[in-house]
């Protein structure tokens, strides 16, 4: 038995590894997409270490396009096999890659009339995948609860956990037998904080022979769950009603929109939520967090009892939902203080682009960072303090004030990571996945220091075989 690492090796984006039985049968556990702008890794998303077409069956942790969003590539490429997930990662799933695929499909048609235009030589671009590539990927789910082993064939068996990272998000576990031995191998996917507003706190595994760990932010501690809220309504009303400017808050359309929104639905409630115009500009958030209102049996004790006092966690007055391209056209131009909360979380694609471009240069507005973000994307490039930017072919310099909260993120800290992995004792490796290099070498030896053994990095394209 081996496991090959064929994507999120030494980089945050693009998860997939690929397990290999004696007997060929193949398990690809996630299919992401790469997210970022690293020339190392130009055309990863239109390459495989492997033939579609003989994989197996692909187990996916949850709906993030990081983990989900070259499912697509993989059927159009001949993969025509089962996937398996959680019921509400299947319908997070259903929007995400849709939004996914009409998104390559603008910038593809933009990228070619551009080369047209110009009458210069160029390469035309396709569209890694279409919508009717999402359809066909539909049709091969087959969803499982959380905490229930259930039968792949006759000699594994897989069971899901709750991961407390995005609805529906599961840590995986199988039980392989081979050569009369069983095997239990690990998947975290992406281990999410306790106590956090929204989800159940992460559900830690059954002790596994190899695990396959992510490690995001395996160097820092994030901010408690007291100093977010307090930050977050200080920035807010210094922004709109000290500064009259806006305070715009890129977040993915799926968990973290719904868990700010959350957020100041609460101030709302307790009367603490300044009178100020708020909206989510994100079309794929407006229909996620309709499916989040599907599928309450993964929502924590304390939003089960806020519902007894506010049967909609996710509306409140002057809270706006935007579909349509003309309202999200004038808010660019508005000179109203307001927040928009509108994706990508990166800034590398969506409405939030032409928001960043209309305001980065307006000293009073505010870009509020709440998660992660590739160094080579418009967020990541922000945080790391650039002093311009280019944008739809502009320069602008950066003039608006750029905050951060970490307490946001949906990904535990070193320290939660490290006591999601506590329970962990008969580990024959461990391997880091899903993190930059130099923050992975800082968690391994921070669970080299708490006593784990045998802890590696994979290189992208590795192989790695087991012992029974």
């Amino acid at each position: 038995m081996k496991i090959q690492f064929c994507g999120a090796a030494r980089e945050v984006t693009g998860s997939a590894h690929l397990i290999t039985l004696d007997n060929g049968f193949t398990v690809l556990l996630d299919c992401g997409l790469y997210q970022g702008n690293s020339k190392e890794m130009d055309g990863f998303n239109r390459k495989w270490y492997f033939d579609p077409g003989e994989i197996d069956c692909v187990i996916l942790s949850h709906a993030h396009i990081d983990h989900a969003g070259r499912l697509p590539k993989l059927v159009a490429d001949g993969f025509r096999n089962e996937i398996y997930s959680t019921h509400a990662t299947r319908g997070l799933c259903a929007l995400m890659l849709l939004d996914s695929a009409r998104i390559q499909e603008r910038d593809a048609e933009y990228h070619n009339k551009r080369l047209k235009r110009k009458k210069k030589g160029g390469e035309m671009r396709k569209p890694l995948y279409v919508a009717d590539d999402v359809a066909e990927t539909m049709k091969r789910f087959i969803t499982a609860p959380y905490d229930r082993w259930f039968r792949i064939n006759n000699q594994i068996e897989v069971q899901f956990r709750d991961a407390g990272h995005i609805l529906g998000s599961a840590n995986v576990t199988l039980r392989i037998q081979e050569g009369g031995k069983e095997v239990m191998i690990g998947f975290t996917g992406d281990i999410g904080r306790p106590d956090r507003p929204i989800l159940r706190d992460p559900q830690q595994m059954p002790e596994v022979d190899y695990l396959i760990c992510e490690s995001t932010y395996g160097d820092r501690d994030h901010e408690s769950k007291p100093q977010e809220a307090g930050k977050l309504l200080r920035i807010l009303k210094e922004t709109c009603l000290v500064n009259k400017g806006k305070m715009i808050i890129p977040a993915f359309s799926v968990g973290r929109t719904q868990e700010i929104v959350y957020m100041l639905d609460q101030f709302e409630t307790a009367g603490q939520l300044p009178r100020i115009p708020i909206y989510v500009d994100s079309p794929l958030a407006v229909n996620v967090t309709q499916v989040f209102g599907s599928h309450p049996e993964c929502y924590d004790n304390q939003l089960n009892e806020y519902l007894l006092i506010d049967d909609n966690p996710f509306g409140f007055n002057n809270l706006t939902y935007v579909r349509d391209v003309e309202t999200s056209k004038w808010l660019n131009t508005s000179k109203e203080p307001c927040v928009i909360i509108s994706a990508s979380g990166m800034m590398n694609a969506g409405r939030v682009r032409h928001h960043l471009y209309h305001n980065i240069s307006d000293p009073r507005a505010t870009f509020l960072m709440v998660g992660y973000c590739a160094p080579h994307t418009p967020g990541g490039m922000l945080m790391n303090g650039i002093e311009e930017i280019k944008l739809y072919g502009d320069v602008k310099p950066v003039k608006a004030k750029i905050e951060r909260m970490t307490s946001f993120s949906a990904h535990g800290d070193r320290n939660e990571m490290a006591d999601f992995l506590s329970g962990q004792n008969k580990l024959k490796s461990l391997f880091l996945v899903h993190g930059e290099y130099d923050t992975q070498q800082s968690f391994k030896a921070l669970l080299q220091g708490k006593g784990f053994q045998h802890v590696e990095i994979p290189a992208l394209g590795m192989e790695k075989l087991l012992a029974n």
